[in-house]
């Protein structure tokens, strides 16, 4: 059975299409009008073996808040739905990855219970036309929507780039370890009987 999601979103500010396939092979297609932020898209597709398809429109002359917002709450809806009733699944997923000098910590559980520990310490700024406070905001939004635990924390690391796009690789992979099927496991991962 394909694990697949559709959804889309529209508001006054900003049209958002999101496709994924959790079992796919990493392809990345799509634009969400913020150049960095596609190439952090793409690493979190190709490493978490994501077929991901995001195609987005926003008010990007207000500023990109609204956008990437908007974009974590449909990734997050997307995973939820492509989950299903998550029968199956390992639930924990966790990893380490270094970039040159960054070393960024990700773990998450497929809880059913929105909760962010965000630790990453970046310096305000930008990285490209990227806010750096945002993606803190794409993670909330994707955590909420997704109904999941997710903690992120940097452990080294000066260069924003580097932290950003280790993050989105750890992302990926944690994902990619959460959601994969266990043929030990049956049912639901969990002793209350679901995970909703």
């Amino acid at each position: 059975m394909n694990r697949e999601a559709l959804i889309e979103r529209r508001t006054a500010e900003t049209c958002i299409r999101v496709k994924l396939e959790l079992d796919g092979s990493g392809k990345w297609q799509g634009s969400s009008g913020i150049p960095f932020f596609d190439h952090l898209l793409a690493q979190l597709a190709r490493h978490g073996l994501l077929d991901l398809e995001i195609q987005a429109e926003g008010d990007l002359e207000v500023d990109n808040h609204h956008t990437i917002e908007d974009i974590g709450i449909c990734l997050g809806q997307a995973v939820k739905q492509a989950l299903g009733d998550k029968a199956g699944i390992n639930r924990y997923g966790h990893t380490l990855i270094p970039m040159d000098e960054a070393l960024v910590q990700v773990v998450l559980d497929l809880s059913g219970r929105p909760y962010l520990a965000y630790n990453l310490d970046l310096a305000p700024g930008r990285i490209g036309s990227l806010e750096t406070e945002l993606l803190e905001e794409f993670l909330r939004a994707f955590v909420n929507h997704g109904a999941l635990t997710l903690h992120v924390q940097k452990l080294a690391g000066r260069n924003g780039h580097h932290i950003a796009e280790a993050l989105f690789k750890a992302l990926g992979r944690a994902i990619r370890e959460a959601a994969s099927r266990d043929p030990r496991v049956e049912g639901i991962p969990s002793t209350k009987g679901n995970l909703v």
